[in-house]
């Protein structure tokens, strides 16, 4: 049956969103946010602030595999993977096996539990988790940020619950533009309505209270507990359940659409790691100095989990003042300044940054 599907999916879809804050690569975390740093871990290497073209990049991947998924799969995201959908099923399910103590007593019990976790797991993508449990309730900022989503949360999935899906939820809505004729959903077999017996099991299964005899509904969110409801019916006598998904997966748009997809996600891996170990900036200041002298201003990006130890030199006819010698840690960043005298050059400076395995030039203006 569907169902059981359906719950294998939302257990695995849970343990992964709530377990990968605690994966580690390369000592971080595989993906987390830091706030106070700006910049993003990201499966052993960083991505910063200042490389604002690979979050465009990922953000058109992300839209990219919306569209694809959407077009082709209809609504599978809101039925078997949305967080929503997948809480909601669970606390349903607590509700069940605990009937001594009243199934919405259980239920909103089971969702106070869900919702703080929810709110954890959000937490833990911007803190180590190690570091947000230690800091919950010490740190005014991580307490009140825990709370506020507790809140919000519980009322989200206590209060609104299905009717979210089916009346604010703007995927939802965007869903409707890009369905067509072989988008998979769920449908009435209208060629054997004859047959039904008129139980309406699958309307009283339905989550979102819709009645799929009636045809599809842009509120329909895939789940098929509807065609299970029926099955159960119609095995008795021998009949496959009125109910069923229909769809052509395997046509020249899910193709060429999970080609765009993929490529998308290729070119945004290679250009994720295939960055330079450190990531140098240099540029002189405007401010007005003494003749023969400018200031210049460095920075530095260490995209690796090694920490490093760099030398700044330039070329022949000018000399640099100040600290030469930059240390960087792990995914780390620095930022300097340093002075630099002419003893015969002219025109522009060739600033070199030497390393174990880094060998970086900079050309700068020199007035």
């Amino acid at each position: 049956m569907w169902h059981r599907y359906r719950r294998i999916v939302e257990t695995l879809q849970a343990i992964l969103i709530t377990g990968l804050p605690f994966v580690r690569i390369n000592g971080q975390s595989a993906l987390r946010f830091d706030i106070a740093e700006l910049k993003l871990y990201f499966f052993g290497s960083v991505i910063w602030m200042n490389e604002f073209y690979l979050i465009l990049l990922a953000i058109l991947f992300f839209m990219l595999f919306i569209t694809a998924v959407t077009a082709v799969f209809g609504r599978v995201w809101c039925g078997w993977l949305c967080p929503q959908t997948v809480f909601l099923d669970l606390s349903d399910s607590i509700a069940r096996r605990l009937p001594f103590l009243g199934r919405t007593f259980s239920r909103y019990t089971a969702l106070l539990f869900f919702s703080a976790l929810v709110s954890l797991t959000i937490l833990w993508y911007f803190v180590p988790p190690a570091e947000a449990m230690l800091r919950l309730f010490r740190a005014p900022v991580i307490t009140v940020f825990f709370l506020v989503q507790w809140v919000l949360i519980y009322a989200e999935l206590a209060f609104l619950g299905r009717r979210f899906c089916t009346s604010i939820c703007p995927y939802a809505m965007m869903q409707n533009a890009l369905f067509d004729k072989d988008t998979l959903v769920i449908e009435y077999d209208r060629s054997r309505e004859n047959e039904c017996m008129q139980c309406d099991d699958c309307v009283l299964a339905c989550p979102v209270g819709i009645d799929i005899k009636e045809g599809l509904s842009s509120k329909c969110i895939a789940c098929a507990e509807c065609i299970d409801a029926c099955a159960v019916v119609t095995e008795k006598r021998g009949m496959k359940p009125f109910p069923g998904y229909r769809g052509n997966l395997l046509r020249p748009k899910s193709f060429w659409l999970g080609g765009m997809t993929v490529a998308a996600g290729l070119i945004l891996a290679a250009m994720i790691y295939s960055r330079p170990a450190v990531s140098f900036q240099i540029y002189r200041d405007p401010e007005i100095m003494p003749e023969g002298i400018n200031r210049y201003s460095w920075s530095l990006y260490n995209n690796t989990s090694q920490p490093r130890k760099l030398e700044l030199l330039s070329e022949d006819g000018f000399v640099v003042i100040g600290e030469t010698i930059l240390e960087l840690e792990p995914f780390s960043f620095s930022k300097g300044k340093v002075l630099v005298r002419s003893e015969g050059g002219k025109g522009s400076v060739l600033f070199k940054l030497l390393g174990d395995k880094v060998e970086i030039e900079k050309s700068v203006g020199f007035l």
